[in-house]
């Protein structure tokens, strides 16, 4: 396998997260989003993904694309140790915490949107800031309480086990963490992330540990 990543990217982390917890090997090929005008514009990897995101994933010949895709791929073709929970209504809170992040709070926070913002729209720093974290924080209060009121919740956001609710969890609270987002309204998300944290898969995908990691 081949991933197309960019270690601050929380599509990518996902997928990082979730080819390590399936203990799956794969090549870090890095795409830099702000280099060279963004090397994901570059004609080589348009040609790969036409959207110009990341990640990718190339796997015996098929070219994957857009994060849930790639998670449910590869539980689909690499069922053990699963991320998705036995039971149907299980699976369907799961599928919806991690819809809630990949569509409706990442995207809100997604560079082309905040150089949009800043760019064609001119916001300065602080408003565009102010913006971006207010959707995230919001999102971020939705989120925690989808997970108390489920009832599901133990060490993670489904019972004890990791899910793809987590594998989309733990990306977006750092995420969070860089916008100036505070986990005092969300004290449960913060206790998940703690415990996913503890795993070597999740510790590993971390954008710090990333071969192009940057300060």
């Amino acid at each position: 396998m081949k991933l197309y990543s960019y270690f601050r990217s929380s599509a990518s982390y996902r997928v990082r997260i979730a080819l390590n917890y399936k203990n799956l090997p794969y090549d870090y090929c890095a795409v830099h989003l702000l280099k060279e005008g963004g090397q994901q514009k570059q004609a080589d990897y348009v040609a790969l993904n036409p959207n110009a995101v990341v990640p990718t994933l190339v796997d015996d010949g098929h070219v994957l694309t857009q994060s849930l895709a790639i998670c449910e791929y590869l539980e689909e073709t690499h069922p053990e140790p699963p991320l998705l929970p036995a039971h149907a209504a299980d699976r369907a809170y799961v599928r919806a915490i991690a819809q809630t992040i990949a569509c409706e709070m990442q995207p809100l926070q997604n560079l082309r949107v905040t150089q949009y913002l800043k760019n064609v729209l001119h916001l300065d720093d602080e408003t565009r800031n102010a913006w971006t974290r207010h959707w995230v924080q919001n999102g971020l209060v939705i989120l925690e309480r989808m997970v108390l009121e489920s009832g599901r919740a133990g060490r993670f956001c489904c019972g004890d086990t990791p899910t793809l609710a987590d594998v989309f969890l733990v990306p977006q609270l750092v995420s969070a963490a860089r916008f100036g987002c505070s986990t005092d309204p969300t004290p449960t998300l913060a206790r998940i992330a703690e415990h996913c944290n503890n795993l070597p898969a999740f510790a590993r995908a971390a954008p710090a540990q990333q071969p192009d990691a940057e300060p």
